[in-house]
């Protein structure tokens, strides 16, 4: 009972401010995605109930979310015109379904831990890049019509005069009750009272600002069961298949690192390999009920914990608040002004941008503060998934160029042999100062190269080890290598019959490899 709701009245009441908050954000990625309002109000609903359920990190707030939705605009947009009018929709369907049976395959393979190996500063590059795509998600809204495109991007005309006054003053007043209410009193989110001040003062006021229901009427009824009305052919599978692929990659990668993000921020743990398993399946169901897919909101995530949703209650409640707004009352809820929403989400800005960030890019070394920044920058500028898989990539060399400085040898030499104490790890990154280490020509007629403080990693130092071995042959010199571990000796060439065998002190690990082909 504790994980499904620590506190009952919190989880409810952060539940209700977050599926506020979600209307005019699944409406706008909907328009991104180039779908009708109700396909992303529908998938909002549908991913956030069930992950809600059975995800792996209770808190977290799923739906149809910005990552996703200007990616899954070129498979609309392809597939209008080159399937059909009015087909974009159906083959968007297929893909989510697929999208979800490739993340339920990734939780079924434990894939998840994976996440693991995002080093810190791409993790920083994550945060600050989503919070700079929320904050720019969020300028359209001051445009005087409703926005499409990207990020909501169009060209028009600007809110300017009494009208922009007005926003800004809302948008404001929301920020300000949002950052102070909760010096004063915690009895209730200060985002779901900004929302509710706002609204009440617009309405009593009746100034003329923007309000949800200028995005979309958001009223409709239940989702309906439906099968996509495509072919199931192989041309169908190898048309959704690379969207697929790209949709889940994404999703997950935005889920898992939010699950960090949100581990760090209640000081607890949630389950990788589990949520991926309840991302696929929230995509399986949404896509057979005419959602557009979705996977974690970090924006919403933060409104929820910052709110004071901590259990599962809370991302229940926020999904079924969300659906009664559709069903009874979307009246009510298209009065709301989008200048409140704005703010709130302004302030989920200034919460999830990591600050400390501009202060420590002097004190950490230069590669991680170009990591830093790289992610940040791919991740405004393309998408998440591209972004985390640059920085890991970026980092990994880096990391790699640096490790392959740290092998060196002490030598000891007498009359008739000379040994090398081989220092430092070998691997595909040092194997070319490995090298440099011998002198067959000049070495005397007996060597030993001896590993016991080394290691050896993977295939390219097997290559390196066997072509020494060659050279000293060559020479018509002696060579025996010493401390290699029994995977090592098995998997040389050349240099397989040249390892002396000390089975009390040769090590026994697993190189990262299954075999050398």
């Amino acid at each position: 009972m504790q994980t499904f709701s620590p506190n009952i009245k919190n989880d409810t009441l952060s539940g209700l401010t977050v599926a506020l908050a979600l209307v005019p954000e699944a409406v706008a990625f909907a328009f991104v995605a180039g779908v009708h309002p109700l396909t992303g109000l529908y998938a909002a609903f549908m991913v956030g109930l069930i992950t809600a359920v059975i995800g792996g990190r209770p808190g977290m707030i799923s739906g149809a979310a910005g990552a996703l939705a200007v990616v899954m605009v070129s498979l609309v947009a392809e597939a209008e015109r080159n399937l059909g009018a009015g087909t974009g929709p159906q083959y968007l369907f297929a893909a989510v379904i697929l999208m979800g049976a490739i993340q339920i395959t990734a939780g079924a393979l434990k894939l998840g831990k994976f996440i693991r190996i995002v080093p810190y500063p791409v993790m920083l590059g994550f945060v600050n890049g989503l919070a700079i795509v929320i904050f720019l998600a969020q300028l359209p809204q001051l445009q005087s019509f409703t926005p499409v495109g990207k990020w909501g991007w169009t060209e028009g005309d600007w809110l300017n005069g009494a009208a922009l006054f007005i926003m800004l003053g809302l948008i404001a007043t929301t920020m300000f009750i949002t950052h102070y209410l909760p010096k004063l009193t915690k009895a209730i989110p200060s985002a779901l009272a900004a929302i509710l001040v706002v609204s009440l003062a617009a309405w009593g006021l009746q100034l003329d600002t923007k309000t949800v229901g200028d995005l979309a009427n958001i009223a409709g009824g239940l989702p309906q069961f439906n099968v996509p009305a495509i072919p199931f052919t192989l041309d169908t599978l190898w048309f959704i298949l690379p969207y697929s692929i790209i949709f889940a990659a994404i999703g997950l990668i935005e889920s898992l690192l939010t699950v960090t993000v949100i581990d760090e921020m209640t000081g607890t743990r949630g389950r990788g390999n589990k949520e991926c398993v309840a991302q696929g399946t929230a995509n399986v169901v949404t896509g057979f009920f005419g959602g557009m897919g979705g996977c974690a909101m970090i924006g919403q995530s933060m409104i929820n914990v910052s709110s004071g949703g901590r259990g599962r209650l809370s991302g229940i409640a926020a999904a079924l608040f969300l659906l009664s707004f559709i069903l009874f009352a979307s009246p009510l809820i298209e009065q709301i002004p989008i200048a409140a929403l704005v703010g709130v989400m302004f302030m989920v800005v200034i919460g999830t941008f990591e600050w400390s960030s501009f202060r420590i890019l002097r004190k950490v070394p230069k590669h991680d503060a170009f990591v830093l920044v790289l992610v940040s920058a791919v991740t405004v500028v393309t998408d998440l998934a591209i972004a985390v898989v640059v920085g890991v990539i970026v980092a990994a060399l880096v990391f790699a160029w640096e490790h392959a400085k740290h092998i060196t040898a002490r030598t000891r030499e007498d009359e008739d042999r000379k040994v090398y104490d081989i220092i430092g790890p070998l691997f595909f990154g040092s194997v070319a100062n490995f090298k440099d280490l011998f002198d067959p020509e000049n070495d005397p007629a007996r060597v030993y190269i001896d590993f016991k403080e080394s290691r050896v990693a993977d295939h390219s130092a097997l290559e390196a080890i066997d072509t020494i071995a060659e050279r000293y042959l060559a020479a018509g010199k002696e060579l025996h290598l010493l401390h290699l571990s029994e995977e090592c000796r098995g998997m040389l060439k050349k240099a397989g019959n040249l390892c002396d065998v000390n089975v009390i002190e040769d090590p026994k690990y697993r190189m990262a490899l299954d075999e050398l082909a």
